[in-house]
């Protein structure tokens, strides 16, 4: 599979072209999900990740994304940022035990 260039944050999907869509704002959301406006914030400026417990309310709340395409945009993002951030860890190979 194809890993896309510098993906985005899944809360900037949701910043950008689902709250203006249903002409929400972040408070309204909040409220319709259940969350905090500042837990909501944070996922939409990308300083927070999707939990799976707000993937799943992203599911039914919105009746389209599954809660594994919200995880999986955001698995995209935090790989990204971690080869690319510079912080890379140094693991050597696996070496088999010799019998």
């Amino acid at each position: 599979m194809a890993q896309m260039h510098n993906p985005p944050h899944p809360g900037e999907t949701l910043r950008e072209d689902v709250l203006p869509e249903l002409g929400l704002t972040v408070s309204e959301a909040a409220r319709q999900l259940g969350v905090s406006r500042v837990q909501l914030s944070r996922v939409l400026h990308g300083r927070a990740p999707i939990s799976p417990d707000l993937a799943l309310r992203l599911e039914q709340w919105l009746a389209g994304p599954t809660a594994d395409v919200w995880l999986r945009m955001q698995i995209a993002y935090d790989l990204w940022q971690a080869r690319h951030g510079g912080k890379l860890p140094c693991v050597e190979p696996a070496q088999q035990k010799a019998a």
